[in-house]
């Protein structure tokens, strides 16, 4: 197996891409690592991240910038980009890293990957929050901060490799070892069931914000025809402004001290800011406890809503609520260097605290992507991020990347996110075949 850098392994640095934390080796490995190497696993690497590990993509002025295996020019996401270029060059069976907005299902889906982000919450409900995989030992920018935390988990180029190692961590109380994991055993039921059934899966086609790019809205729409046509129900997931608002108060979260802990790691190693870290700090001030206090509310209101909108977003024949909720990673797949702007397809599942899972479903294609590009110069942007996410697409430059979907369950259900993804990808490669053996 392979780790993300920020993982404690006894005797090597966990630098975050700081140059101030080299030369730092850990006294003693994380939880994850100690139950890992107890059933019998090898760690062979640790892999890049970005400074402060705060960005979708894979940059630090230590080990330098991670490139997609594909296209040299090309980002392959964050922050678990080295890890998941890792994994898609055959580097190891699995990789672990961490997800605070997106960085373990943006690489996954800029890679052709699987990936897991499992939920934060006590099952409970009490705080502090606790966590499905055991977080104790793993080194992390703002530490400390519970408001939105990180969390581990699994990538590989397998799903089954994926439920098996999720299992097996879930399985080894990591409880007993980490204060903060939730003592909540594998459900087999859970996981069985949505494998046993029609399902009810709500789609979001666009989350109000930044509009898909053509081949991504293809494949998703792939997906869907795939899934209705093996019997379970299709129905549309309307957000609304709800996105938008959920990513506000979360941006907010990010620097709510004032950038004051990724600076001290700046000061410590003499060092320059990347450039988006360096907008990030200088985002805004530090905030007071009572205005802290007062975003916490606007959390659990916006989470509250949004619970409210999963329970009623049903199915129109039999009136039973969603299952799941099918939906894109990024609005676009991977783009050039320093491009990533927009990352609110995963971080409102960081919000609002639910488990996700990404499978490969399709990729860029000029042949079947060309028509729609055309008519792309007609669409008139609804905002600058939409204008800024519309002015990456190039068809040329991009044909051939992979494009991932996520599958998401309620909070804690990470057996069933798993489950219902196991459906989902048996459906996508049992057509994926078909179809060879019908042109060949």
């Amino acid at each position: 197996m392979t780790l993300k850098d920020q993982f404690d392994v006894k005797g090597y640095d966990s630098t975050l891409g700081y140059v101030g934390r080299a030369f730092k080796p850990a006294e003693q490995d994380c939880v994850l690592v100690a139950l890992l190497k107890q059933m019998g696993a090898i760690i062979i690497a640790k892999s890049n991240l970005p400074q402060s590990i705060m960005w979708c993509e894979t940059e630090n002025p230590l080990f330098g910038l991670t490139v997609h295996p594909k296209n040299a020019n090309f980002t392959p996401g964050g922050s678990t980009g080295g890890e998941g270029t890792l994994l898609a060059l055959d580097g190891s069976l699995v990789g672990w890293g961490t997800d605070i907005g997106g960085s373990i299902r943006i690489p996954s889906h800029m890679l052709g990957l699987y990936g897991l982000k499992p939920s934060v919450s006590h099952p409970l409900q009490k705080s502090p929050p606790s966590t499905r995989l055991p977080y104790q030992g793993v080194s992390v920018s703002t530490e400390g901060q519970e408001h939105v935390p990180s969390v581990i988990g699994p990538m590989s180029r397998s799903l089954d490799s994926l439920i098996d190692v999720t299992k097996a961590v879930v399985d080894s109380s990591p409880w007993d070892h980490d204060p903060k994991c939730a003592p909540l055993t594998w459900r087999d039921a859970m996981f069985a069931d949505v494998q046993s059934r029609p399902l009810v899966i709500a789609v979001m086609r666009d989350d109000g914000v930044v509009r898909l790019h053509p081949p991504v809205a293809r494949v998703l729409e792939e997906v869907a025809s795939k899934l209705a046509q093996s019997g379970h129900e299709i129905v549309p997931w309307k957000p609304g402004t709800l996105h938008q608002e959920c990513i506000d108060i979360m941006d907010q979260y990010y620097t709510a001290d004032g950038g004051e802990d990724i600076k001290r790691d700046i000061a410590a190693g003499g060092e320059s800011f990347i450039p988006h870290v360096e907008a990030l700090v200088n985002r805004g001030k530090a905030i007071s406890v009572y205005e802290y206090w007062q975003l916490n509310k606007q959390k659990l209101v916006a989470q509250k809503r949004y619970l409210d909108l999963w329970n009623s977003t049903k199915s129109t024949s039999s009136g039973k609520p969603i299952d799941i909720l099918l939906c894109p990673i990024m609005p676009h797949s991977a783009v050039l260097h320093r491009k990533c702007r927009w990352v609110g397809y995963t971080k409102v599942f960081n919000f609002v605290d639910y488990p996700s899972v990404v499978l490969p479903a399709g990729e860029v294609s000029k042949e079947l992507d060309n028509a729609v590009a055309a008519d792309m110069a007609k669409y008139e942007p609804r905002n600058p991020l939409d204008e800024w996410n519309w002015n990456l697409f190039d068809v040329d430059a991009m044909d051939g990347m992979p494009i991932g979907v996520q599958v998401v369950a309620r909070r804690l259900q990470e057996e069933k996110a798993l489950g219902a993804a196991k459906v989902i990808d048996d459906i996508l490669k049992s057509t994926n075949t078909a179809r060879t053996e019908t042109t060949s």
